[in-house]
């Protein structure tokens, strides 16, 4: 299997992983740092179904979305009691204690991890990497996509807004905060379960330091350098801040240093992100599109404006 191929199916698996994270914190406003945890909740449910109990990948991946969705609006609670600062303390003990499990506990393989987890294969066609894996793993990304735009558009993603921008009125105004923050974690926790799923069976084999708390940071510093609450923020996060690494060996060592750093400047000089709504290289190419080809969505807005002016 071709170096580039192993990157790209990657890159993919954690794009989905970014835009599941952003219906959560970009959408709804609830930073969490727990977000490996529900990754490696996907991977394992899909991994012990598999191996210790014969189902097929397919199963597997159904299971760990609905198991790590259930997991999720559990885990969830806390946000309803909690917010900000202390609701990001509360996601990373979340963190910690999954991991713990997955190392301590038998059930899950120990520190040993799950080996020998099964390629996928449909109709007799085995996906053992490759261009088809790729496939499999970007149609899922653009079902995670899909869903995130579903959600943006929809009365669900005007009540994550009013959450995100002020809980308080949000509840004055009929809103069910509790509710929608349990839908919020829970949606989130799904979509990045069945990514787990798809890298197990990529991988072949699990181990807990795979779904440490630095990985959520990873998850978080994609969606943030992107551009949060955006669709194409943590799409372009992912690429790079995944890629990258891969690609230029020799920042390897150093890759959580340069995450650090990226969210540092970014929350200096461009804290809406690379492509955020309000970021300076997005303004840039509005005007750019807008000197040619429109960009779908904005077009509108700069002529009504520009009549405005006109008038």
């Amino acid at each position: 299997m071709s170096y580039y191929l192993t990157v790209a199916i990657l890159v993919g698996i954690w794009v989905s992983l970014a835009l599941s994270l952003n219906i959560l914190t970009g959408f709804a406003g609830q930073v969490s740092l727990g977000h490996a945890a529900f990754f490696g909740i996907g991977a394992y449910t899909s991994a012990i179904l598999t191996v210790n109990y014969g189902q097929s990948f397919w199963t597997g991946l159904l299971a760990a979305i609905l198991v790590t969705g259930l997991v999720g609006s559990v885990l969830g609670l806390p946000s309803l009691r909690v917010r900000h600062d202390f609701l990001v303390l509360a996601t990373m003990g979340v963190n910690f204690v999954v991991v713990a499990l997955f190392k301590y506990v038998d059930f899950f393989g120990g520190a040993m991890g799950i080996v020998g987890i099964p390629a996928p294969s449909l109709f007799g066609v085995t996906f053992r990497g490759g261009l088809p894996y790729l496939a499999l793993v970007l149609a899922y990304t653009a079902l995670v996509w899909l869903v995130s735009w579903h959600v943006s558009r929809t009365w669900v993603g005007l009540a994550f807004d009013a959450i995100r921008l002020e809980e308080d009125a949000a509840a004055a105004v009929g809103i069910s905060v509790p509710r929608f923050k349990i839908y919020a974690f829970m949606l989130s926790a799904a979509l990045a379960g069945g990514a787990g799923a798809l890298y197990g069976h990529f991988i072949g084999s699990l181990f807990p330091d795979t779904f440490v708390f630095i990985e959520s940071i990873v998850i978080l510093s994609m969606v943030v350098f992107g551009g949060v609450g955006t669709l194409r923020g943590p799409i372009v996060g992912a690429i790079i801040l995944k890629a990258a690494p891969e690609l230029l060996r020799f920042v390897q060592d150093y890759r959580f240093t340069l995450y650090g750093a990226l969210l540092v400047l970014m929350m200096l000089f461009q804290p809406h992100g690379l492509l955020g709504d309000e970021s300076w290289l997005w303004m840039q190419l509005r005007r750019l599109w807008g000197k040619g080809e429109a960009i779908p969505g904005v077009e509108g807005q700069e002529m009504a404006e520009s009549e405005e002016v006109a008038a």
